[in-house]
């Protein structure tokens, strides 16, 4: 009670607490990880300003690719200029920013040797650490939604420099157009339907991408970032007209309530298997899904026939059932009676339950015979 008086009457005077009277309170972190340490004032710990020294960071590519289910390490290393004699206590950070935009959020954060990994990342990451200064990040089982913008933050006392690293995912964009029709789906109906098909929402990068490859789609569809678009290889008077040149037409923002459109999806590699049921006699739609349930199997998603078409070269002439009631059929080799001349999955739509066809199974890698 007498120090109390004492502090406020020191207060009063304009005076100033002696710095044993002061408490440092270390920085609130939504992590949990306190940094009280490299704020104590201890001589290892002093400015880096005040002993000459640098801290650098860099990586060594600035974009990578990988593909889903892989593993990917992410680049980052630091260093001193000049070269110190002896290691220094650094805090080491992981964040990531969608490819769509929005809020970055913690991956792992590091002081040797603790470490702490947050979200999707869970359990899932880990720094590398081959050499002095390595800041590395591994990353394993890739998901779909791992594509963005990734950042190596690395703090020495009152320093902190970092770099970035973009991770792009190898896939295939598809349009997909509502059982019901053109135009039906909201932005959160576009992505739930992307989610069912065992894909993601594209980003503007992936829809880009297959528009080099010539995907060539007249139908306007959502992207992952609330952009509508679409691909045009091929100019036409539907689709802008012939003065227009090929490109990616775009809508721009639309109300993600309000607006309906399709959607472009993306698939990676597949986790298994997609092949034709081998029968005797087509099936109607209730036939098709047991039948696969019969095989040890489940019927095919679309997001899982393209990866299938693309990654494994399946190729089969005959239309099939889909998990979502549509009959398609993928070509790797063009050839008569086969549809267009250029490789691709056909689509019949969606037509009646009853309609006998073929059907497209998928078997997850652990259930392989």
């Amino acid at each position: 009670m007498i120090i109390c008086c004492i502090q406020t009457l020191l207060l009063l005077l304009g005076g100033q607490l002696p710095l044993s009277a002061r408490v440092l309170a270390a920085p609130a972190t939504t992590n949990n990880f306190s940094y009280h340490r490299f704020i104590s004032g201890n001589g290892n710990k002093q400015s880096m300003h005040r002993i000459g020294v640098r801290l650098h960071v860099d990586s060594a590519q600035s974009t990578l690719f990988a593909v889903r289910g892989g593993n990917i390490t992410l680049p980052c290393r630091f260093w001193y200029e000049p070269e110190l004699s002896s290691p220094r206590e650094v805090r080491i950070k992981w964040s990531w920013l969608p490819s769509a935009g929005g809020r970055e959020t913690d991956v792992l954060v590091a002081i040797f040797p603790h470490s702490q990994s947050f979200g999707q990342y869970r359990g899932r990451v880990q720094l590398r650490r081959d050499f002095p200064g390595d800041a590395s990040l591994l990353v394993t089982d890739l998901h779909l939604n791992d594509t963005g913008h990734y950042r190596c933050e690395v703090v020495d006392g009152l320093e902190d420099k970092s770099t970035s690293v973009d991770l792009e995912l190898q896939g295939v964009v598809f349009p997909y157009q509502h059982p019901r029709g053109r135009y039906n789906m909201s932005f959160h109906g576009a992505q739930q339907v992307c989610e069912e098909q065992d894909s993601s929402l594209a980003t503007f990068t992936q829809l880009f991408q297959s528009f080099k490859e010539g995907l060539n789609w007249c139908n306007a569809g959502w992207l992952a970032d609330g952009t509508v678009q679409y691909p045009i290889t091929r100019p036409r008077v539907p689709c802008g007209g012939h003065g227009l040149a090929p490109g990616v037409r775009s809508y721009g923002r639309r109300d993600r309530h309000l607006h309906h459109y399709d959607v472009f999806c993306f698939s990676s590699s597949l986790q298994g298997r997609v092949y034709v049921l081998q029968s005797s006699q087509k099936m109607n739609l209730t036939e098709a899904e047991l039948a696969c349930e019969e095989d040890g199997a489940q019927i095919a998603k679309v997001g899982q026939l393209y990866a299938a078409w693309k990654f494994t070269g399946l190729d089969h002439c005959d239309a099939g059932w889909l998990a979502d009631g549509s009959v398609r059929y993928a070509i790797t080799r063009p050839r008569k009676n086969c549809g267009p001349p250029e490789p691709g999955v056909r689509t019949f739509g969606f037509p009646p339950p009853h309609h006998k066809h073929g059907a497209f199974c998928y078997k997850p890698q652990n259930q392989y015979i």
